[in-house]
Parts: C-alpha cells; sequence; structure tokens
C-alpha cells in the first residue's frame, strides 16, 4: 500500500505516553455514565455502550498482541479466536464479566490500553507487524490505539450524554501517522471525526467509507 503523501517532517511522533493519555481521558469521562446507560446505543453504532467498550479493549488487546510474538506475523493476525456473543454484535476475543458491572468494564479497558502502551514502549522501532491498512510498526500502533479510543469514545459519550473533546495536539499527531490525505486547516478533533467517517467538514462531505495508512511513511510498496 502506498500513502497518498509524506508526513510533515517536524510532526511529533505519536508514543505510548499517547496511549496512555487517551485511555485515561476516555475512563474519566466514562466514569460519570450513569449507571442505566451502558444498554443504549453507542451513538451511530449498532451496539450497546457496554459492547463498544469492549470492543475498544479489544481492539487496545489486538494491537498489543500483534507486536508480541518475537518475529510478529506480516501475513495476518495472531490467531485468537474473535467471537460475537450475539448475532450483529463486536466479534472480540476480549469480553468483560457483566457480573463485574460498569467498574469492572473499565478496567478491562484500562488493562487492555496498558498493555498497547507496554508493547509500543518495549517494542524496538525496526519491527513491523501485519494490520489490514499496512504493515506498521510501533508507534503506527500507538496511533491506531489511540485513534480507536477518541472515535469510539466519541460514540458512547453521544450514547451516554456525557461531554467529549480530547486535546487538539493529541489528534494532530495521529492524523499525521495515519490520515496523510487529512486537510490540516481545520479544527484537529473535527478532523479527526471526519477522517473515522462521523461527521462532515466545510466543503467535505461525511466519508461513508475510510482508512487510515498504516505503514511507515516512506516503506508503502
Amino acid at each position: 500500500m502506498t500513502s497518498p503523501e509524506a508526513s510533515p517532517p517536524s510532526l511529533s511522533p505519536v508514543t505510548a505516553d499517547d496511549v496512555d493519555q487517551a485511555v485515561l481521558l476516555a475512563l474519566d469521562v466514562l466514569r460519570e455514565a450513569p449507571p442505566a446507560g451502558w444498554d443504549a446505543s453507542a451513538g451511530t453504532l449498532e451496539w450497546t455502550c457496554w459492547e463498544t467498550v469492549e470492543h475498544l479493549s479489544d481492539d487496545l488487546f489486538a494491537y498489543a498482541v500483534q507486536l508480541g510474538p518475537r518475529t510478529p506475523p506480516l501475513d495476518g493476525e495472531v490467531p485468537f479466536l474473535w467471537q460475537s456473543r450475539r448475532p450483529g454484535g463486536p466479534e472480540n476475543a476480549v469480553h468483560a464479566d457483566r457480573e463485574a458491572g460498569p467498574a469492572g468494564l473499565l478496567q478491562v479497558l484500562e488493562a487492555s490500553g496498558a498493555l498497547l502502551a507496554a508493547m509500543v514502549r518495549t517494542t524496538p522501532s525496526r519491527v513491523r507487524a501485519h494490520h489490514a491498512f499496512g504493515a506498521s510498526d510501533p508507534e503506527g500502533f500507538a496511533a491506531m490505539g489511540v485513534v480507536e479510543t477518541l472515535a469510539h469514545t466519541h460514540d458512547l459519550a453521544e450514547g451516554l450524554g456525557l461531554s467529549w473533546a480530547p486535546p487538539a495536539g493529541l489528534c494532530v499527531r495521529v492524523l499525521g501517522r495515519l490520515f496523510p490525505d487529512a486537510p490540516t486547516g481545520t479544527d484537529p478533533w473535527q478532523t479527526l471525526l471526519w477522517a473515522t467517517g462521523r461527521t462532515a467538514l466545510p466543503g467535505r462531505p461525511r466519508r461513508t467509507a475510510w482508512r487510515w495508512y498504516g505503514e511507515p511513511r516512506g516503506e508503502g510498496g
């Protein structure tokens, strides 16, 4: 895969600290959720808010374990069993014990985020691992985890009636790493929502299909 254009050379890298920050900010917001709200739909998704947190936890876990083998796979995912608990629900390897309640659900999210941050910190930058949007390095998987966290917390905030607006700098870094086709003269958070198909921008309609570019810049084939 080839990215549309190179990232600006002065762009700060996405780091494990960014993963930590994104997850901790999400947890701060989600802890304010009404106890009865977890079975509501998460924004425009077909999943409940509970299922969406499980899906987000699973994303973070999946990115962490993809970097885990001494020689990470370049032709597919580490073969955990992903399955849905109901027709139309997310296919996850990670499921939270419902009896643990919302506090337990959020602990699962925190633990999955910590796994990804730890793998990003300890995996050499030269390592590459498979992703459907391009074989990526630890920074790329960090950026993917941040995007998943910011975007799905947006979905959750809509479903739970909460306010959510992550820091602009965090949005700028992941846009530069994964979305080189995104505009740069617009509000970073609104641009990330546009890039992930969640809103329109002036002169740019809402995307009906979207992707990111996981390969490190300059490595596209």
